[in-house]
């Protein structure tokens, strides 16, 4: 029998204590993947961040709270223009992107996305404090912030009114990019009777930071929001991790904790 050298009994000793801890040789000798994140860099709170800065809010601070209970890789997030987060997933440009993204048939056939949503997006109708409007049929005859054509608000007002044929809801489409905090600001001077947004766009630190007279109904829409993630065989495993990732940030309370941090409202209760 060969004698065990000192070099031997060492190199024993340090699998034991490994695998004591659940630990292998394999996981310490594998690299650390890096992760390109495309980040949404003008949604203050849920994200923001242009070209050289760090992306900040919600989003950008679930995705850290995420890769820290992924050793294995090492996120980089980088703040990009709405249509260019699909355009670069898609080629590669980037592994995954947030952005309030809402699961739909064309995102899960083209990308991979993760059964755990990361929010919720919450769609609510501003209107002036002493107003009656509380829901959406309180807007017929009302005079609406005309809204992005072809986005989500539109969208959603669009079906409803096809399975509420018997109210009238006058919505206007518009190209115009007008910032929602003027926005609020012609609700107010009265001259629209409501906007209809998504809330996780900062409204409420909007209304109370400029005292705006404007009170902002209960969720007329929800939607799950979700990470979205290029579609490869490599990034099945990237899928499945950032899947159980989400899924224990929900359990223990951080998605609440960073919704009232960034929003100002505990959204995961909404969460579907």
């Amino acid at each position: 029998m060969p004698a065990i050298t000192p070099s031997f009994r060492r190199l024993a000793v340090l699998s034991l204590v490994l695998a004591s801890a659940g630990i292998s040789f394999a996981a310490i000798s594998a690299e650390v993947r890096t992760i390109k994140i495309a980040t949404a860099a003008e949604s203050k709170p849920l994200s923001w961040g242009a070209i050289g800065h760090e992306p900040q809010g919600y989003e950008p601070e679930v995705l850290k709270a995420v890769n820290a209970k992924l050793p294995q890789y090492k996120f980089v997030m980088v703040g990009a223009a709405d249509i260019a987060q699909e355009t670069g997933l898609a080629t590669g440009k980037y592994d995954m992107a947030t952005g309030g993204f809402y699961k739909a048939p064309a995102r899960s056939k083209q990308f991979l996305i993760p059964e755990s949503p990361m929010g919720a997006s919450l769609m609510k109708i501003y209107s002036r404090t002493e107003s009656n409007i509380n829901g959406i049929k309180d807007l017929v005859g009302k005079n609406i912030v005309p809204v992005t054509a072809g986005g989500g608000v539109y969208k959603f007002v669009t079906q409803w009114q096809q399975e509420n044929p018997d109210y009238k809801v006058n919505i206007k489409a518009s190209s115009a990019g007008i910032p929602y905090p003027d926005r609020l600001k012609e609700v107010q001077n009265g001259k629209y009777d409501a906007l209809i947004l998504p809330s996780n766009l900062g409204e409420q630190t909007v209304i109370d930071n400029q005292k705006l007279a404007i009170k902002a109904s209960e969720p007329v829409s929800i939607n799950n929001t979700y990470v979205l993630i290029h579609k490869s065989d490599e990034n099945k495993a990237l899928n499945d991790d950032v899947n159980k990732a989400l899924k224990a940030l929900k359990e223990d309370g951080t998605l609440d904790k960073l919704s009232q941090k960034w929003f100002g409202e505990d959204v995961v209760k909404y969460m579907k």
